[in-house]
């Protein structure tokens, strides 16, 4: 099969189409927007204390640029994190050991608790400098996108088919070579969608990230969180309007030039293509792909990449003899796992001598019965969530023009901060004289939930040809269907999004646990709101007592619920 002949730029120069001149306004107009965005970080703090943050709606074009733009750095900081982290854990067996429990760790842990610890480092950075507030944020934001790109991509890899695997084998494909060329390709169509939703969910942590008191540190970036927050406390509903209307603006215009062209780029990919399917399309895909000013510039780094795939670096070692190499196996492992045991038998042992430096037993045990509350909305949630959401995902998965449909509308819904619902949810509680400890509780689902709608559609968009064939040959029809077909397809996938959606849960009830608007301020009780009032204390070893139990929680849930499930559906339910 012939390659594309290479285009010369002074080749391309001489027959410049609407295509390259349209290709070119979307670049420069990238750069404006880059360039004004990040004009202001080596701005003196000192003089965002001098132009205090304003309600005015003729600001919001530049919070909205500030913040769009730290979402997008933190985003290309998780996909760096994903494709390392996670192959890493999902390729190595003793390195799973340790990444995928930390992983559960990480994700229970709470942004403000992030925040608490790394605020004063970022800081130093540059000090006296916007730069540092600004690795803060963007560190924060990072938290929220990261861990759930990380797991979904660690899925994919553990359940590539094995007539792929076979394929690569055949091919003699070096490890590198598998990566770029199987298992990174099979991945990226759910890998997409959990981007979509990782940057959709940062929004709902956005006001934490651009508005937040540490003790006597206090940090307000211009942003359109902190202009929430700002509207929030002055009580001003027209300025929460405007506030809502920029995101909207803000989600359509990433979705039409950044996530629309990745899906429709990643619908190659697909394991399974469907019959009379129509693909997704994209007019900025169109665009660059037709220009030949962007075919030149971009010669030189594909022939680059190409030839770096067949790099003898990453072939695959010679194999031992199989009574040495298990024999040292053996030994390895155990010696991996004594040394991962030791190092968490420290961690646990420096944590315990910190917070009982100024924690009591008894405020220990009013920890754990914080928790056990919290624990009780997050599992009530996840299954009312399930239960819409898994149906809905299916339906919409299995239909790609619904779900082009759907995409921007998910989204959108899915950024939508608990932090403007807190008019309506405080004044209906306060009117209704309604008990703050159910009430307040949905506002933990609000972001979450998307986890497992995004999931589901990305499982019901794979689900094989053949297995469809079957189901229609056999002429399955309702709960049969769902039971035989739908449900297992999916499955790997849902788990994937409840986990993520259960620890998200939890890291979101430190938000929703304590509304307030204006003066008024309700609050339910559970180990967020115990969090939230340490960090707003500037309490220490309060905050992380409330870290460490939250951590807790979440990874026994995990180890003894999620995981034993995912093990399963991994076993029964992998494709081929």
């Amino acid at each position: 099969m012939r390659g594309t002949i290479p285009i010369s730029v002074e080749q391309a120069a001489r027959g410049v189409t609407r295509w390259d001149a349209l290709a070119v306004l979307l670049t420069l107009g990238l750069l404006v927007f880059f360039a004004e965005a990040s004009r202001h970080l080596w701005q003196p703090l000192a003089e965002l204390q001098q132009a205090p943050l304003s309600l005015s709606p003729e600001h919001l074009p530049e919070y909205a640029a500030r913040t769009t733009l730290r979402m997008f750095l933190a985003l290309i900081l998780s996909l760096v994190f994903t494709f390392t982290y996670a192959t890493l854990a999902a390729k190595s067996r003793r390195a799973e050991v340790l990444l995928v429990p930390l992983l559960d760790i990480l994700q229970s842990v709470p942004i403000l608790g992030f925040i608490s610890v790394t605020v004063v480092f970022f800081m130093s950075l540059a000090p006296g400098r916007v730069l540092g507030a600004e690795f803060a944020a963007i560190f924060a934001i990072f938290t929220s996108q990261a861990w759930n790109m990380a797991f979904c991509f660690y899925q994919s890899l553990r359940t590539v088919p094995t007539e792929l695997t076979e394929a690569s084998r055949t091919f003699q494909l070096t490890r590198w070579m598998h990566f770029w060329r199987v298992e990174a390709p099979f991945a990226m169509p759910q890998l997409i969608w959990n981007m979509m939703m990782s940057m959709s969910g940062s929004w709902f942590f956005v006001v934490a990230s651009e508005a937040i008191s540490v003790g006597n540190t206090t940090v307000t970036l211009p942003g359109v969180g902190s202009y929430i927050a700002l509207a929030i406390e002055q009580k001003n509903l027209w300025a929460v309007s405007w506030a809502i209307l920029t995101m909207l603006v803000v989600i359509l215009l990433y979705d039409q030039l950044l996530f629309r062209p990745l899906v429709a780029w990643a619908d190659r990919f697909r394991f399974e293509q469907q019959a009379g399917a129509v693909p997704p399309r994209s007019f900025v895909l169109d665009v660059l792909r037709r220009s030949k000013l962007v075919a030149a510039l971009n010669a030189p780094l594909s022939r680059l990449w190409r030839r770096s795939l067949h790099l003898r670096f990453f072939a695959a070692p010679r194999r031992a003899p199989a009574a040495i190499d298990d024999n040292r196996r053996h030994w390895g492992d155990w010696l991996w796992l004594a040394i991962v045991t030791t190092l968490a038998a420290l961690a646990l042992w420096r944590v315990e001598r910190f917070i009982f430096t100024g924690v009591s037993l008894p405020e220990v045990g009013r920890a754990l019965l914080f928790g056990l509350a919290t624990l009780a909305r997050v599992l009530v949630l996840i299954a009312i969530a399930s239960a819409i959401w898994v149906p809905v995902g299916i339906y919409v998965g299995m239909r790609p023009r619904v779900a082009q449909t759907i995409q921007p509308v998910a989204q959108f819904l899915a950024a939508f901060p608990a932090n403007v619902l807190f008019p309506l949810a405080v004044s209906g509680i306060v009117v209704f004289r309604l008990d703050p400890d159910i009430w307040l509780s949905p506002l933990m689902i609000l972001g979450t939930q998307w986890y497992i709608l995004f999931n589901v559609i990305a499982g019901a968009s794979a689900i094989p040809s053949e297995l469809r064939d079957i189901g229609a040959n056999l002429q399955l029809r309702g709960w049969l269907w769902w039971k035989k077909v739908a449900l297992p397809a999916v499955f790997p996938y849902y788990l994937t999004g409840a986990i993520t959606a259960s620890g998200g849960s939890w890291n979101a009830s430190i938000v929703a646990e304590v509304a307030s608007w204006g003066d008024t301020k309700l609050q339910a009780s559970g180990l967020g709101a115990y969090i939230a009032q340490a960090t707003e204390a500037g309490d220490l070893p309060r905050i992380v007592l409330g870290i460490a139990v939250m951590s807790l929680f979440v990874v026994v849930i995990n180890r003894l619920f999620w995981r034993p499930l995912y093990w399963y559906a991994e076993r029964k339910f992998k494709l081929g």
